[in-house]
């Protein structure tokens, strides 16, 4: 199954099982989803819903995954279980939280998830049915698993990596923020040294959807070309590295190391190198 839907494939999808997921965030995020959301659409909050308590960003960084049985009742709450079909969107383009919903379900192991092509900008001009207020829902069976299935890097994993030039490590976020020009949100500017940049942004079109599978995979091939085989996805806190390692899958490729601490926990941890302007 393709990890993207379009809109028109959404607009047909037989009802059956089908659970949309409203992924936007910001502070009036909740509020825009009671005015205004795709019919039968639950949210899922970032901050609540998707990553763990920060007890200290130097160990885990600013979005920490959850242990997975607090996730298991996040799924729980909003109605999901195994044979789920699960749709998700946000306003930036698979950029923000419907990317990092998808990894996290995905890792927990449901098969059919899948994000919305565009997100709600594609939705509201290809006027699917829009609703308001809350939705009325069933909690659905708690379903058990143990670990995260999708392959993770520790802050520890991706030094010796480095050191051993045995993977490539991607810093998905803007430019600017790689080179350490400036960072308006952690404390320190730059990137982990022997970082490459790749903006997830690169990962779409000039409408905000995502490049074509055949697209993705010659650029990313061409990219990665006489690097190590083996790809460490990180961002500022995890959230906008799903959005690349989501891209990857699309194109074809292999689902790579995803870094949930990255550069909010790099770049505080005492003793740890910071680069800039490469």
């Amino acid at each position: 199954m393709s990890p993207i839907i379009s809109v028109s494939d959404l607009k047909n999808f037989p009802n059956e099982n089908l659970i949309i997921l409203d992924a936007r965030t910001g502070k009036d995020a909740y509020q825009n989803y009671l005015k205004k959301h795709i019919k039968d659409a639950r949210f899922i909050n970032l901050d609540n819903d998707l990553p763990g308590i920060v007890q200290d960003a130097a160990f885990g960084g600013r979005h920490p995954l959850p242990g997975i049985e607090i996730f298991a009742e996040t799924i729980s709450n909003l109605g999901i279980s195994e044979d789920s079909h699960i749709v998700i969107y946000d306003d930036k383009n698979g950029a923000n939280a419907a990317a990092r919903a998808w990894w996290m379900l995905k890792s927990f192991g449901l098969k059919n998830v899948q994000v919305l092509d565009g997100g709600i900008q594609n939705a509201e001009k290809a006027e699917l049915e829009f609703s308001s207020g809350e939705e009325t829902f069933q909690k659905s069976e708690l379903i058990k698993n143990e670990n995260w299935l999708l392959p993770q890097s520790a802050l520890e994993d991706v030094e010796n990596e480095i050191l051993n030039n045995s993977a490539t490590i991607i810093d998905v976020r803007d430019s600017y923020r790689f080179k350490g020009e400036s960072e308006p949100i952690d404390l320190v500017a730059g990137h982990i040294p022997g970082a490459i940049n790749i903006p997830f942004s690169e990962n779409l079109d000039e409408k905000g959807n995502f490049l074509k599978p055949e697209i993705l995979k010659e650029k990313y091939l061409k990219l990665l070309e006489n690097k190590p085989k083996k790809l460490i996805i990180h961002c500022g806190s995890g959230v906008t590295a799903c959005h690349t390692i989501l891209a990857l899958t699309y194109a074809g490729f292999e689902i790579p190391n995803l870094y949930v601490g990255s550069w909010s926990e790099w770049s505080i941890r005492e003793g740890k190198e910071v680069a800039k302007h490469v």
